[in-house]
């Protein structure tokens, strides 16, 4: 009886489900090896390669480069009406110097006037060959002199007034220019700006610009 007891005991008693813990696999950081970068030392073989190459560049660049001539003296007319003057400094910079009138459509934010002065307008210029006789430049300047403009002030034209101003500006120039056999030289260039005229107890700032076309004998 004993027995038979215990095997019913057994028979309908249920033993717990016993627990596994996972297993979880992390991946294993490698340590990083301690590499010492050294500078890259540049060798003198790699130094001449440098050097050659940039004599090769600064040959091909000197090979083009042609004075059109030494000093050109001639006038430029367009916006400008002025005498001219040119010289060359090397084989690329020039510096040219107008001196003359100057007419200008000038538009701000309050007025669109004409305004008329004389003045005196230098220029430093890079000038490179572009092929036969034709010479790209480039540059900047500056402008000094005096103004003179006529406001009309009513219907009429002799309801206007006179109002003189200092004048003065700067410049960019950008153009090209053509030398022929003959000892002349054309130049065509325009020249975007800021100008500004100024009088006692009164200022006005605008877009000084002009387009022009020079004419100069060689020498």
């Amino acid at each position: 009886n004993g027995f038979r007891q215990h095997q019913r005991c057994h028979k309908f008693y249920h033993y717990p489900a016993r627990r596994f813990k996972k297993k979880v696999f992390l991946p294993t950081l490698k340590k990083k090896k301690n590499i010492n970068h050294k500078p890259k030392v540049i060798t003198m073989k790699n130094k001449v390669s440098i050097f050659v190459i940039i004599a090769m560049l600064a040959g091909i660049f000197t090979a083009n480069a042609q004075t059109p001539y030494k000093v050109g003296i001639g006038v430029t007319v367009g916006n400008m009406q002025a005498l001219s003057l040119k010289a060359f400094a090397g084989n690329h910079f020039a510096f040219q110097v107008d001196l003359g009138t100057k007419v200008t459509r000038a538009v701000t934010k309050n007025t669109d006037l004409t305004i008329w002065d004389f003045e005196l307008n230098p220029n430093i210029m890079f000038e490179g060959h572009l092929g036969k006789g034709l010479y790209g430049l480039v540059g900047i300047g500056g402008s000094i002199g005096y103004s003179w403009n006529i406001f009309n002030t009513g219907w009429f034209v002799f309801n206007s007034t006179r109002s003189d101003f200092g004048k003065c500006g700067a410049n960019g120039i950008l153009g090209v220019e053509y030398k022929i056999k003959a000892p002349l030289a054309f130049q065509l260039d325009f020249r975007p700006g800021y100008g500004c005229l100024f009088a006692e107890h009164f200022d006005m700032h605008y877009f000084d610009w002009s387009v022009n076309l020079g004419i100069r004998y060689t020498l």
